[in-house]
């Protein structure tokens, strides 16, 4: 069984992203933590945008470990002006802006239709969709200064594989995988790649609470739970957030020069499309 995120410390690993400035939303103890982490390994300068700075700031004391430099800046991607900061702060205080991630998300109502008020739905596009274009918006002017910048939107397999209570979360994906390929094409011209990473079950606290909570309603122990799911992969576990990270850093990183427009499942082939 995959453990949880919690010590996590990447290696320094070769110098793909050297000299290079990455923005990082969304910074929980999963994903942004690791992307975040992960990018540093590999020689990049880091930008956090969270909600909350704590985190941030013990992300930003390992990131300087490394020998990297780092800022946090207290964004809610709702927010047209916070946005407008972190990008600014970014190019300020650390000179340029090469790569955005972005991580930020709200996971919806986990109701049903029937159930649902729309304006909850309404809330979920406002982060998932709107927000992550917000910030994009702010952000592109600073990557329009490079010849060869990157987007990476963290997406989802739900967009794929349907569930239940899931609607709101997995529509307002879903139209962000269409802006994706929208941005791609748009923005290719102009030497920005724009691609996503669809991850499924990701390892860690919140996948451990939730399988236990399945468990306790279903009269079943953790492991039977456990192994349901990772069953259906063809690798037979759950990949970590530090696992999934690898794949941002592919297309953040050189070796990714010539793909844009393109949605990687990074699942342990839980799904393939």
């Amino acid at each position: 069984m995959s453990s949880t995120t919690g010590d996590f410390m990447p290696t320094r690993g070769p110098a793909l992203l050297e000299g290079k400035v990455a923005i990082v939303s969304g910074l929980g103890p999963g994903m942004g933590r690791d992307i975040s982490l992960a990018l540093a390994a590999h020689g990049a300068d880091i930008a956090m945008g969270a909600r909350r700075s704590t985190l941030m700031e013990k992300v930003a004391r390992d990131i300087e470990a490394m020998g990297r430099r780092a800022i946090c800046v207290v964004t809610d991607i709702t927010d047209r002006g916070a946005c407008e900061e972190l990008a600014r702060r970014c190019k300020d205080e650390l000179g340029r802006v090469d790569i955005l991630v972005n991580n930020a998300f709200s996971d919806g109502n986990y109701k049903t239709f029937a159930e649902s008020d729309l304006d909850e739905w309404r809330a979920t596009f406002d982060v998932n969709f709107f927000g992550t274009l917000q910030l994009t918006q702010a952000v592109l002017p600073y990557l329009l200064e490079q010849d060869d910048s990157r987007i990476i939107m963290i997406n989802t397999m739900s967009i794929q594989r349907i569930e239940e209570r899931f609607g709101a979360y997995a529509a307002s994906k879903a139209a962000l995988a269409t802006a994706t390929k929208t941005l791609a094409r748009e923005l290719g011209p102009k030497g920005v790649r724009v691609n996503a990473i669809h991850p499924g079950y990701i390892w860690g606290p919140s996948v451990e609470w939730y399988f236990n909570h399945l468990a306790s309603e279903q009269g079943r122990t953790f492991d039977e739970v456990y192994a349901d799911v990772a069953n259906e992969t063809c690798l037979r576990y759950i990949p970590s957030s530090a696992e999934i990270a690898g794949a941002v850093v592919f297309f953040a990183s050189p070796l990714s020069k010539a793909i844009t427009g393109q949605a990687l499942n990074v699942n342990a082939g839980h799904w393939m499309s």
